[in-house]
């Protein structure tokens, strides 16, 4: 359908701008700009609206003339990413020797030299010529470089964000050409938007290649200690336990963290007193750490059910079998830790809905106090606007009769809230004695 609208389009200016320029008029050169534009301007909004992918597509499957044509209009910003969908035939057409680049953030090859890693700058497909890996790391990979990469290296690589099954046996498997496969989620504590990422490991012939769409701070750890680390690694196997590791430690320090903000917060609820918008305050931070230690408990159940599968599947050394106890051996200690957090989030959460409970009965109290005060006043109120007291006072000024009326019911208002102070503390005299 896009096709046919492009060449419908390129066809329909091409005949007007002959209409045009075969006539003879004013400011002939005038309107042709106009007239161009105008085409122009309709096809590169339509451009706007489709994906690199069907741009490709379309380039290919265009006359070279037509192609050249509607190449001129897409954004130098899209150029890279719809030269990665164009067949090498047609970029040589359009472009000559260039070559689709990498992003560097998106992809990162590692070599193991001399006990560690060395990074290899992946800018265009012409350097993974001759390189040799044991990590290839694509972060917010597009398909056509998914698709190039995993051509390049005789596999299929999916995108992480489509193989979120929650079922073990997709989630972990062997195919039968020995390629292993895991999805895993990491943390990602950031305050206030913690979240789970997904990473799909596939091991093909002694690479491991990982696939996310966010950058992850287990990543760069992972990246600075083997590359400063001599005999860190020996193999992707070790590369791919050390990051399962670095997740724990991640997710270790996330725990010390809500330690830290729990016991704020505890300070808080046991003080003497809360307003209720410190309480809410209060319930707004327990509630998000609460959050964060659900999925840091989901994220190490899932790196366990990951080294479980490694061990089982009988792919590990014997250095990496004892490697990956160590893993589950943390991971247990952990275990341990959210528990405990989440019965101290449920205690502060308690505590805390307990005083916004006490501050409404001390309001509710106050309301109570002021109703008694006022009810014996408001029946002298009522007897005071009677004929009848109009006659008992008669022959005293109205005055100081209503003068006395008025300080009489401020005594009889201060004697009832003395009173009912009296009766209050009484009880606890009792229970202290």
């Amino acid at each position: 359908m896009s096709l046919e609208k492009v060449s419908e389009m390129l066809k329909k200016q091409k005949r007007v701008e002959g209409m045009v320029h075969g006539q003879s008029m004013p400011r002939q050169d005038i309107v042709e700009t106009l007239v161009q534009r105008t085409h122009l301007a309709e096809l590169h909004n339509l451009l706007l609206q489709l994906p690199a992918s069907e741009i490709g597509s379309i380039l290919d499957a265009l006359p070279t003339e037509d192609a050249v044509l509607l190449w001129q209009q897409i954004p130098t910003e899209r150029e890279n990413d719809v030269l990665w969908e164009v067949s090498d035939e047609r970029r040589e057409q359009l472009v000559g020797d260039r070559e689709p680049a990498f992003d560097e953030s998106q992809m990162n090859a590692f070599e193991l030299k001399d006990g560690k890693l060395r990074q290899v700058p992946i800018e265009s497909r012409k350097d993974l010529e001759g390189v040799k890996p044991i990590w290839i790391d694509l972060l917010g990979a597009s398909k056509a470089e998914r698709t190039y990469v995993g051509a390049h290296f005789g596999l299929v690589l999916p995108d992480p964000g489509d193989v979120t099954d929650l079922e073990v046996s997709s989630r972990y498997h062997i195919e039968e050409n020995g390629e292993i496969h895991l999805l895993s989620n990491f943390l990602l504590d950031r305050e206030g938007n913690s979240r789970s990422v997904p990473v799909a490991f596939i091991v093909h012939q002694g690479v491991l290649f990982s696939l996310r769409n966010e950058e992850l701070p287990v990543f760069r750890l992972q990246r600075r200690r083997a590359r400063t680390q001599a005999g860190y690694v020996t193999d992707c196997t070790d590369v791919l336990l050390d990051l399962y590791g670095a997740d724990v430690e991640y997710s270790a320090d996330s725990l010390e963290d809500i330690y830290g903000t729990l016991g704020k917060v505890g300070r808080q609820v046991l003080s003497e007193t809360i307003s209720d918008a410190e309480a809410a305050a209060i319930l707004g931070d327990i509630a998000e750490e609460e959050d964060l230690n659900g999925r840091i408990r989901s994220n190490i159940l899932d790196t366990q059910r990951a080294i479980n599968f490694l061990m089982r599947g009988k792919i590990l050394s014997p250095a990496q079998f004892d490697d990956a106890k160590q893993i589950l051996r943390n991971i247990e200690s952990l275990n341990s830790h959210t528990s405990f957090l989440f019965d101290k989030i449920n205690f502060l959460m308690d505590a805390t809905i307990g005083f916004i409970n006490i501050n409404q009965n001390k309001r509710i109290n106050q309301l109570t106090v002021f109703g008694v005060v006022f009810m014996p006043i408001n029946i002298l109120a009522g007897m005071g606007g009677m004929s009848e007291f109009s006659m008992m006072t008669q022959g005293i000024p109205w005055p100081i009769a209503y003068g006395v009326f008025l300080l009489g019911s401020s005594l009889v208002g201060v004697a009832t809230y003395v009173a009912l102070k009296h009766f209050e503390k009484k009880p606890l005299k009792s229970k202290k004695a």
